[in-house]
């Protein structure tokens, strides 16, 4: 789940979001209604933060190793398990947040029919981003497979890529804020700000190690012509 400059820009997004323009009396309203230690938020919390911290981790240690690729006797097959891996955390995240938002009060002011709606189409708007991105990068683009060395030829730049840069976590993240509304839960939306805001760490983290490993074969393509 990486982007790159001179390969598929994956999954980055929200990389300009400004944070210092927050509006804090917002989310001072939100914390009234959210305990922050309950099991429950607390689960949220770790499988929101551990999520890319292990694919970041596990994938530059194929890349600097390649002991994964050694093991299953292929880089397509160490990747379709990095895959797998990582779906099977995000569906661990999707119930830990559904949890979350369960065990705590709803927001009166979201609890409507209106409400319901906007959450829907933002559910179906994220969908839509996460799955379009998916089938034009295919699962190896999708799923760090530029870190096994399965890189692409040419940067991908169809839907949704030609909408908005980094559709695959703008989608997740919709999908999460969509959710919450759906659900009129302030701590489903204070853990989408936590989603978005990890999203946005993983971007700084793994768009200059992405774009550095397309620069490096660039310059091999270059000293081999």
């Amino acid at each position: 789940m990486s982007g790159s400059v001179a390969g598929p820009d994956c999954c980055g997004g929200l990389g300009n979001t400004d944070f210092s323009k927050a509006d804090l009396c917002v989310m001072t309203g939100l914390l009234a209604y959210v305990d922050p230690s309950h099991p429950s938020f607390v689960a949220a919390i770790l499988a929101i933060a551990f999520n890319p911290l292990f694919w970041n981790v596990v994938a530059r240690w194929e890349h600097n190793t390649r002991r994964l690729s050694k093991a299953f006797g292929s880089p397509y097959l160490a990747c379709y398990s990095l895959g797998v891996a990582i779906l099977l955390l995000n569906v661990l995240r999707s119930h830990c947040f559904t949890q979350a938002m369960l065990s705590q009060p709803k927001m009166e002011s979201l609890d409507n029919p209106m409400a319901y709606c906007l959450g829907l189409v933002l559910l179906g708007v994220g969908v839509v981003f996460v799955l379009s991105s998916f089938f034009a990068l295919g699962f190896t683009g999708t799923f760090l497979g530029d870190y096994f060395g399965i890189l692409k030829d040419a940067r991908v730049t169809t839907f949704p890529f030609n909408v908005l840069d980094n559709p695959m976590y703008w989608g997740s993240t919709a999908n999460y804020l969509g959710w919450a509304i759906m659900n009129a839960s302030p701590t489903g939306l204070l853990l989408t700000a936590v989603v978005a805001f990890i999203y946005v760490v993983a971007i700084l983290y793994e768009e200059p190690f992405t774009a550095e490993i397309y620069r490096q074969k660039a310059s091999r393509l270059h000293r081999r012509s």
